[in-house]
C-alpha cells in the first residue's frame, strides 16, 4: 500500500507507478538537476547535428542526397564550436560543479571497478560513486577529444591561420579522431539503451533507491543529500 514519506535532510522523493507524485513503495533519489539535464540534452543535440553534418560532407551517398555543400559545412562548424555553450553556461549551477568534481576525481574503488570491467568480470562487485569509473573515463576523454576536434576544425576552416602542412596535419587528425568519436558514443548510447533507470535518470532527474544502491553503492558516502538540494 502506498505510503507518505517525510525526510528532513534527505534528497530522497518517492513516486507512485504513474508518476504522479504519490508516495510509492519504492523511495526514489535526486540524481541530476535541472540544469544538469538541460547541459545534456544540449551537448547531445549539438553533437548529433555535428556528427549529421559530418555524416553529410564524408559519405557521397549523404552528400548527393542533401547538397548545399557550403551549408552544411557551416553548420557542422558553428554546431561543433558552440559545444562549449551548454558546459560553460552549466558552471552557473552549483550541483553541475559538483558533479564535474566527481568526475574527475578517481579513488582506489575505480581502479577495482576498471579492472573487472577490462576482465569482463561478472562475479567481482564493482564499487562506484555517483560515477562508475568507466563514466570518468568517457567524460574525460570526450572533453578532450571535442576540444582538439574545435582547434584542428578551426584551422581547417579558418586557412589563412598556418601553413598548408599544418592544415593537412589538422585534418588527418580531425578525420581519424571523428570516427574514433563516433564509436565511443555508439558505445555510450547503446550502454544507455541497456539501462532503462539511468535513461529515467537523465530524462527526469531522479532515480529509485534500489538501483543507486546496486549501481552506485558509495554514492550515499559522497554527501549527495547536500550537493542534490543545491539544483542551480
Amino acid at each position: 500500500m502506498p505510503r507518505s514519506t517525510a525526510h528532513t535532510g534527505d534528497a530522497e522523493r518517492t513516486e507512485g507507478p504513474a508518476g504522479t507524485g504519490a508516495a510509492g513503495a519504492t523511495g526514489r533519489i535526486r540524481r541530476f538537476s535541472r540544469a544538469e539535464r538541460w547541459v545534456h540534452r544540449s551537448t547531445a543535440a549539438l553533437m548529433g547535428l555535428c556528427a549529421a553534418s559530418a555524416a553529410c560532407l564524408y559519405l557521397p551517398a549523404l552528400a548527393e542526397l542533401v547538397g548545399r555543400r557550403h551549408l552544411v559545412v557551416t553548420v557542422h562548424v558553428w554546431s561543433g564550436l558552440l559545444l562549449v555553450v551548454p558546459f560553460l553556461l552549466g558552471l552557473a549551477s552549483r550541483a553541475f560543479r559538483a558533479d564535474l568534481r566527481r568526475l574527475g576525481r578517481f579513488g582506489p574503488h575505480d581502479g577495482v571497478w576498471l579492472r573487472a570491467a577490462l576482465r569482463r568480470d561478472r562475479v567481482t562487485r564493482r564499487p562506484a560513486g555517483k560515477f562508475n569509473a568507466g563514466q570518468k573515463v568517457y567524460a574525460g576523454w570526450l572533453a578532450g577529444a571535442v576540444l582538439v576536434m574545435a582547434g584542428t576544425g578551426a584551422l581547417m576552416w579558418w586557412t589563412g591561420l598556418v601553413p598548408l602542412a599544418r592544415r593537412t596535419a589538422a585534418t588527418f587528425v580531425h578525420d581519424w579522431l571523428a570516427l574514433a568519436v563516433a564509436a565511443v558514443l555508439a558505445a555510450h548510447v547503446g550502454k544507455a539503451l541497456a539501462d532503462p533507470e539511468a535513461r529515467r535518470g537523465l530524462r527526469t532527474g531522479s532515480v529509485s533507491r534500489a538501483w543507486a544502491e546496486r549501481e552506485h553503492p558509495l554514492w550515499r558516502h559522497e554527501g549527495h543529500e547536500r550537493d542534490e538540494r543545491d539544483e542551480e
